[in-house]
């Protein structure tokens, strides 16, 4: 998943942003209000992780402006040492998803953030089931049909499980690319690599069992069935 980390402080900024690496998510920096600013602007995010005390600006000002971005659907999540009740209350009422005071426990940030993803689309456990006897284990990063391993590259991976958590919905090419690799407005409009990623997800499967849930949307992209 794609996180924009908003923090101007250095080392904690690192830190952070080593955690979620090595957690698998793809990870974009801001340090000042402005950065930020523009990569909302920009890019689609999953997460944005949210110091409220910037370099030229306020961040709730921030995850204000980004609320008004349709296209921005990311979960807010304020990470500041400002205890006021006030602020968290209206870093809520503004549309911020969870609030984490400084100093942040990174295992504890992790937890929450495998909690709303599963809130936000509606799941009950990090596992999801699909198919014919698949499973998908989110938090170990597996999957599994009937206790045999689905060797998976972590692209592979990341890409059928933000296609299953987005079941029902077309998802187009661009929007894959920019969720899983990043921002890829300038790359070659041509490029084929969602294509054959999906083809092998769907080969390396199809090892397995049938599959036919992954659907080709004509001149869009793909879904995955309900």
């Amino acid at each position: 998943m794609h996180v924009l980390l908003v923090e101007d402080e250095k080392d904690l900024h690192q830190e952070m942003r080593q955690f979620l690496l090595q957690a698998q998510y793809l990870v974009d920096s801001a340090y000042t209000y402005t950065e930020a600013s523009e990569k909302l602007f920009v890019n689609s995010y999953d997460f944005v992780l949210l110091d409220l005390g910037l370099p030229g600006g306020d961040g709730l000002d921030l995850l204000k402006e980004a609320r008004r971005n349709e296209k921005q659907e990311a979960s807010f999540i304020i990470l500041t040492a400002r205890g006021a009740l006030d602020d968290r209350i209206r870093g809520l009422d503004l549309g911020a998803d969870d609030y984490l005071p400084k100093p942040v426990s990174l295992l504890e940030l992790s937890s929450r953030m495998q909690a709303i993803t599963r809130r936000k689309f509606g799941l009950k456990r990090p596992e999801i089931t699909f198919a014919d006897g698949f499973a998908l284990d989110a938090t170990a990063r597996t999957i599994r049909h009937q206790g045999h391993d689905v060797p998976l590259t972590k692209k592979e991976f990341d890409l059928l499980h933000y296609l299953l958590l987005h079941r029902g919905r077309v998802l187009t090419r661009l929007q894959l690319g920019e969720h899983l690799w990043g921002n890829v407005l300038e790359d070659d409009s041509d490029s084929n690599y969602i294509d054959v990623h999906i083809k092998n997800v769907r080969k390396k499967l199809a090892q397995f069992s049938p599959v036919e849930f992954i659907e080709t949307v004509r001149g869009i992209g793909y879904r995955a069935a309900e």
